[in-house]
């Protein structure tokens, strides 16, 4: 009898396991929200304002404040790509439009080391495309 009780428990753990195997993997509902673009291509207003405090040295004030604008200039950029009225260079040059603005808001919270420390890594990151695709950053009139 005790012979009997451990195959016939295998056998049950087998089986069990094969009809788990056999279940479909559940669809995703067409009523599913899509992820932001910013998971899309690994940018998130979170994730910049990280790397722009180790980078810079940010205050934690200045980083409460570069958050929101970073935010907004991400979805402002994801509802364009989203715009299937407008021609590319349209496009682009919206987006550019937003670049510039997000980068003078920017330039009212840094200060100017922070600024040119800025600058100098966006020449190096822009080096490396082959190209000048964006604007370079500007240092702000003296006031």
């Amino acid at each position: 009898m005790k012979r009997l009780i451990l195959p016939a428990a295998l056998a049950f753990a087998l089986a069990g396991s094969l009809a788990l195997a056999q279940q479909p993997a559940p669809t995703p509902t067409p009523d599913a929200t899509p992820a932001p673009a910013h998971a899309k291509h690994g940018h998130s207003p979170e994730r910049e304002t990280a790397k722009l405090t180790k980078e810079l040295n940010l205050t934690p004030d200045q980083a409460a404040k570069v958050t929101p604008i970073l935010a907004d200039r991400e979805q402002k950029v994801a509802a364009l790509q989203s715009d299937t009225t407008l021609t590319p260079d349209a496009r682009q040059q919206q987006i550019k439009a937003i670049h510039k603005s997000s980068e003078e808001q920017l330039h009212s919270i840094l200060t100017p080391d922070q600024l040119a420390q800025m600058k100098s890594q966006h020449h190096e990151h822009e080096g490396g495309k082959g190209g000048d695709q964006t604007q370079p950053l500007t240092t702000p009139p003296s006031a």
